[in-house]
């Protein structure tokens, strides 16, 4: 369905109601959207195009905004297949339409479809513009957020920023659920390890006057741009967003469960503003890596395994290293029943992320946890909350 942004711009992009995982690995219970905008002018533009599983569906919402026009240019912001996998029956609909991108672009382009695109494109850097008419677009490069060939385009005329993957979102259009926290993992995740490629955006789109933002995934965002620019400018530069804790733990027979849970009601006795709980064999893990770039403050808890860390704690830790996790104070619980290994595990895992605090001490449980253990959890909580 076609939904009008501006009296020129609209977007056709289609909600995928039917998917579960996007990305082979996220859990998107809510589908997820991907945005195509059209650009009525004396020049027709087309910014990205949708996902294979809905290029049906978003021909019909082409067909509908062009009312018998023609394209005259397709903007190519992001090639990726979830933007870019309806190129080729776009261009086979309109063979005089020009391909506007990057080098970077035009050489994924020619990786992903056996093309010939010779005397078609429209090569543009940054700061370069092109006049469809009223309308005047500036291009603005944006390698590695999150792929190294991802731009943006500024409207001139209707102040719209279209975004590429910045400002999206898990989830269609008309989900029912809070932005922040389906945008929040949608970052994390896909974006987290560039923060410094997100900043530098970040900088150059406070030199715009922005008052739309268009992304590729979740709403158009047309009311108090400051909310979401602010977020990203927390998120993007790796501070704690809420005062907190998350307690991550991996447990095998329960045990080290128990002390997690425990620390929690610690935590929470001592002070401390939120405490959360994630079972990292049981929860979504991309949930977790959310989190715990959310609050300021981590306890991990988990058996020892094979001599080293129960599999889902170091999945966990390889996701955080992943995407540059930095600037918290963690604390430690391990389990071991002959030879505990998790803790040094564990710690060797965090060396070389950027202002971590290890707090101490570290907890040492041999099998279940015992009298002496609660007390050596609550001097880690004191530890934890500067007390």
């Amino acid at each position: 369905m076609m939904e009008k942004v501006t009296n020129d711009i609209s977007n056709i992009g289609v909600n995928d109601r039917e998917i579960t995982l996007f990305e082979g690995q996220y859990n998107v219970e809510k589908g997820m959207a991907y945005n195509s905008y059209v650009i009525l002018d004396e020049k027709t533009v087309v910014m990205d195009t949708v996902d294979k599983r809905a290029t049906a569906e978003w021909l019909e919402n082409l067909s509908e905004a062009l009312s018998g026009r023609t394209v005259d240019y397709l903007v190519i912001q992001h090639m990726e297949p979830d933007h870019g996998g309806s190129i080729m029956e776009l261009m086979e609909r309109f063979p005089k339409m020009t391909l506007v991108g990057n080098d970077k672009t035009f050489a994924m382009l020619k990786q992903f479809y056996d093309i010939d695109i010779e005397g078609k494109t429209l090569i543009v850097k940054e700061g370069d513009t092109l006049s469809t008419g009223a309308h005047i677009l500036q291009f603005f490069m944006a390698p590695m957020v999150h792929w190294p060939e991802v731009m943006v385009t500024y409207d001139q005329k209707d102040k719209v920023l279209f975004s590429a993957d910045g400002f999206g979102k898990f989830g269609t259009r008309d989900a029912d659920e809070d932005w922040t926290c389906e945008a929040r993992r949608y970052y994390m995740n896909i974006c987290g390890k560039y923060g410094m490629q997100v900043q530098m955006l970040l900088k150059k789109a406070a030199s715009l006057s922005i008052d739309i933002i268009c992304p590729l995934h979740g709403p158009v965002l047309s009311e108090n741009l400051g909310y979401y620019i602010g977020k990203y400018q927390i998120w993007s530069s790796y501070e704690p967003e809420d005062e907190g804790v998350l307690v991550a733990y991996a447990s095998i027979h329960g045990n080290t469960a128990q002390a997690a849970k425990k620390m929690k009601e610690i935590l929470e006795a001592k002070g401390a503003k939120k405490v959360a709980i994630t079972d990292l064999c049981r929860d979504d893990i991309h949930e977790a890596v959310e989190d715990a770039f959310r609050y300021s403050h981590l306890v991990l808890a988990a058996s020892s395994y094979d001599a080293g860390v129960f599999p889902a704690m170091e999945n966990f830790l390889n996701k955080l290293k992943a995407k540059n996790y930095q600037k918290r104070k963690i604390g430690i619980i391990e389990n071991g029943t002959w030879a505990p290994s998790a803790g040094r595990t564990m710690k060797a895992m965090l060396e070389g992320l950027k202002d971590i605090d290890i707090a101490e001490p570290m907890v040492t449980i041999k099998s279940a946890m015992k009298a002496e253990n609660i007390t050596q959890l609550e001097t880690l909580a004191d530890s934890m909350l500067g007390k």
